[in-house]
């Protein structure tokens, strides 16, 4: 393979000057800008295909609850074939924009009326064969999805495709991670405390104890979730978590939207990383992570792009940055004393978790992004501004090469097989939509 040298590369660890890589046939000699790839630390795949079709009010005081229903009607159309050919579109798009590892959280396994397929990892397989097919690096998190609520209450009709028994959660999970390569990683993915029993919890854990396998759950989002365990566990869900389970840095908590301060400490203590997806939680009205103080306490974090309504990691970035703002009426929240570049921080920061949570070890860490030297938003860049402008400079692509596993999977800012994924897109998106 040839050597690509980049005049300036920003590593995880920081920035660095004349810094050569092995690259794919075709990728260009010599670079100016080369950055860490992002880990995308939160997906559903299945979701991209509603992105935009649940704008439309439906009820006085709409929320996730009632965007939850359009979800559902989703959930049971999406087919195998389907799911390929969103996620693969998805992944795509997450190549073009600079992301380069995505955390699938994966709780479509079964037929729509909860019978299993012949293959009970056919979902799975989709998902896997539309990551490699785009060539980006796949955690798959196989959820493990119980019950109805914190009163343990069955499952309903539009959630038995979900559901599995601990035994054959543990099952799917073993015959999955058989397929772990270089690429493909697979943890544990637990949707939530109310939908995992705490016997059932504790039950998988035991199961995996010792093994650093990624485990990761959705926590405290919205403000009934956190009254309900306040409720029937008599305690918030974060602070039960705590309490409850070995939560280190194997863990990441996704969303943890609504803490108290000590929950807040008690994250940051942990080791665990919170996986933080601005673009959805603002499309859900879920509310804002309290950012300044997780950062004062050294927490871990990174970013999701969860529902898909955005699929941009500057978008991501520059509204966590943005909601502190306005909260706050105060800017450049995401600084140090070692940091005073908002942009830098954040990339740093949103590097280092995300590489965390994906247990990918290393190998991640050689992923990377070109920028476009010659875009107007970085005439006469420096390293002291350069992430900055990447990040708050406006909306152009500036995405020029996008590289995994030393393979070039996006050149001139194009995936190689943008058309015939989108047209494979278009057509499941139709079929979806039909009547």
């Amino acid at each position: 393979m040839p050597n690509q040298r980049a005049e300036h590369a920003f590593l995880p660890t920081g920035w660095t000057r004349g810094h050569d890589v092995a690259v794919a046939s075709g990728a260009a000699t010599d670079v100016r800008w080369r950055l860490a790839g992002l880990p995308n630390l939160h997906s559903h795949a299945f979701q991209r295909a509603m992105a935009g079709l649940a704008e439309r009010q439906s009820h006085p005081e709409d929320s996730f609850w009632t965007w939850r229903e359009l979800m559902y009607r989703f959930a049971g159309r999406i087919t195998p074939e389907a799911m390929h050919a969103v996620a693969t579109q998805l992944y795509v798009e997450m190549l073009e924009a600079g992301y380069t590892s995505v955390c699938e959280f994966h709780y479509l396994h079964h037929q729509p009326d909860g019978r299993p397929y012949d293959d009970p990892a056919r979902m799975s397989h989709a998902l896997i064969a539309a990551a490699r097919d785009a060539g980006i690096r796949l955690t798959l998190l196989p959820v493990l999805y119980m019950s109805g609520g914190f009163d343990g209450r069955a499952l309903s009709d539009r959630q038995r495709r979900f559901g599995h028994a601990v035994d054959g959660y543990l099952s799917l999970l073993q015959s999955l991670r058989a397929l772990q390569d270089d690429t493909l990683t697979v943890g544990i993915a637990l949707h939530s405390l109310r939908a995992v029993p705490a016997d059932a919890l504790r039950e998988v854990l035991a199961a995996v104890a010792g093994d650093p396998m990624p485990i990761h759950i959705h926590i405290a989002e919205q403000i009934g979730e956190v009254q309900d365990c306040l409720a029937l566990r008599g305690a918030r869900p974060v602070e039960w978590l705590l309490a409850n389970a070995d939560v280190d840095a194997r863990w990441t908590l996704v969303h943890a939207t609504h803490l108290e301060p000590a929950e807040v400490q008690g994250i940051a203590r942990s080791g665990a990383t919170v996986a933080i997806c601005p673009s959805t939680e603002a499309n859900l009205g879920d509310g804002l992570f309290p950012l300044g103080d997780y950062l004062k306490a050294g927490g871990h974090w990174g970013i999701g792009s969860d529902s898909h309504v955005s699929v941009s990691p500057v978008e991501e970035l520059r509204w966590l940055e943005y909601g502190q703002r306005l909260a706050t009426r105060h800017r450049n929240i995401a600084v140090s004393a070692d940091q005073p570049s908002t942009g830098e921080l954040l990339y740093t920061q949103a590097v280092q978790g995300g590489l965390r949570a994906c247990g990918q070890g290393d190998r991640a860490a050689g992923d990377a992004i070109v920028l476009d030297a010659d875009a107007p938003a970085l005439a006469g860049a420096t390293r002291d501004d350069l992430l900055d402008r990447f990040v708050f400079a406006g909306n152009r692509p500036l995405v020029r090469e996008t590289h995994v596993a030393g393979r070039c999977v996006v050149a001139d800012g194009r995936h190689a097989d943008r058309d015939p994924v989108a047209r494979r897109y278009g057509q499941a998106l139709r079929g979806l939509l039909a009547d």
